[in-house]
């Protein structure tokens, strides 16, 4: 139940709204708080709202709506600032309020809103009229859709149903088609069996000309095997000259094997001279001490483990500038505020300048700082420190949106690193490929 706390005798204060505000006249209360929010100092907001003074109106009304809508309702004196800002924003409506007489052209939301905000007499029966008028508009839009769908059901069925016609007549016409294939085939099945009818009396013609031929092959093996033997007698006098010309060739081969055997001992005994010349030490280890094992007295691998970096420990951060072409993005005002949050924007932005241009000389990696711009009143006169790229977002883009674009138009497998202590913003880099760090991180380097 949604009360009215405050007003003066005579208005609507006295007036109770006995059910929920309607979903809708909901959205239009949240927006008419969160448009005189920015104009409210950080004195004049209820303390649950102060968290979210500098959001943007749209991550306002995203992540600070449940909160405007119970500070509306619980904080009388919030409830009337708001007001204000919507008398001095839209007196005409406004006025026609406090005089009773809606105007009959107005959006029946915006008046139910501007009613519960403003609490004029008669406000409650606006905030109803306008949650019917909305429930009859859903219930109406409602009925359009249906029959909408409807209709588009219908135009399916009937052209379905020309479908099914044109279907049912293709398939006739391949049934038909199908039939006069089948008497193709028969026909051409008869003029195949006569054929295979020709073939046998060509088998058998093939047949006597076969014996033919075998018996002329028998006389031409006989001649063969008489040209074998021949052939065999050959081959025993080329094996006998093969074994000779094979003792001429190993008693050559043993002069070769000599001399390089000797160009083999003139080498060696060159290398040892050459190791006395350079003074070498012999060799003192052994292919199997090289293989990680825990030896008595040594680190177990607990002990090892215990000793391997923390996720906050700022030697990750230079083991990552080390890497080749990496690059360094930083989201300022992230870092400032969880290092130095008490110092004004200005001293915040130059300290955590200085401190990057020492690590970009001391790293040689490439350095970019993006601020949020939606804070800047006016251009910023700022040089940018030497080995330091500064970028403050545009308006209607935050910072979070200009490190995404930077890791996305790096090309893929070059290291970026983006430091951020922002969940929404570490989850999208890495989705893109970079390294998030948490901005402790890099206070912890740049306080070294």
């Amino acid at each position: 139940m949604v009360e009215n706390q405050g007003g003066e005798p005579g208005d609507g204060a006295a007036e109770v709204l006995d059910r929920p505000l309607p979903e809708g006249v909901r959205r239009r209360v949240i927006a008419l708080a969160s448009e005189g929010f920015g104009s409210l100092t950080m004195t004049e907001l209820p303390a649950q709202l102060r968290q979210y003074a500098r959001f943007t109106p749209s991550r306002r009304l995203k992540f600070a709506g449940n909160a405007m809508a119970s500070a509306l309702e619980s904080d009388p004196l919030f409830r009337q600032r708001i007001g204000e800002r919507f008398r001095e924003t839209q007196p005409e409506l406004a006025g026609a309020l406090d005089a009773g007489s809606p105007p009959p052209a107005a959006d029946p939301l915006d008046v139910a809103a501007a009613a519960y905000v403003l609490r004029p007499v008669g406000w409650v029966k606006l905030v109803t009229a306008a949650g019917e008028e909305a429930q009859r508009a859903e219930s109406e839009r409602a009925d359009e859709e249906a029959r909408a769908e409807l209709e588009r059901l219908r135009t399916e069925l009937a052209a379905a149903q020309e479908h099914t016609r044109s279907e049912t007549e293709r398939l006739r016409c391949e049934l038909e088609s199908a039939k006069k294939e089948a008497e193709s085939l028969h026909r051409k099945l008869r003029s195949a069996l006569s054929d295979v009818k020709r073939g046998e009396a060509a088998l058998r013609k093939a047949h006597a000309e076969f014996e033919t031929q075998r018996t002329e092959t028998q006389a031409a093996q006989s001649a063969a095997e008489s040209e074998a033997r021949r052939l065999k007698s050959r081959l025993a006098e080329a094996e006998s000259a093969l074994e000779s010309s094979r003792k001429a060739v190993r008693e050559g081969r043993s002069i070769e094997d000599m001399r390089v055997r000797l160009l083999l001992d003139t080498l060696l005994e060159s290398a040892q001279g050459l190791r006395r010349e350079l003074a070498l030490p012999p060799v003192d280890v052994r292919p199997a001490e090289t293989v990680d094992a825990v030896e008595p007295g040594r680190m177990s691998p607990k002990d090892i483990a215990a000793r391997a970096l923390s996720e906050a420990d700022p030697a990750i951060l230079d083991q990552l500038l080390a890497l080749p072409q990496a690059h360094l993005v930083v989201d300022g005002y992230n870092v400032t505020k969880t290092g130095y949050p008490t110092m004004p924007l200005e001293k915040q932005r130059l300290r955590l300048l200085g401190g990057l241009s020492a690590l970009a000389a001391q790293t040689g990696a490439e350095v970019t700082c993006v601020f949020d711009g939606a804070e800047l009143a006016a251009p910023v006169l700022l040089a940018p420190p030497r080995g330091v790229r500064v970028l403050f977002s545009k308006p209607g883009v935050t910072a979070d949106e200009l490190i995404r674009q930077l890791v996305r138009a790096e090309p893929p497998g070059r290291p970026v690193t983006v430091v951020s202590t922002d969940r929404e913003v570490a989850d999208g880099v890495a989705k893109a490929g970079a390294r998030p760090v948490p901005s402790v991180m890099l206070l912890k380097r740049l306080s070294r």
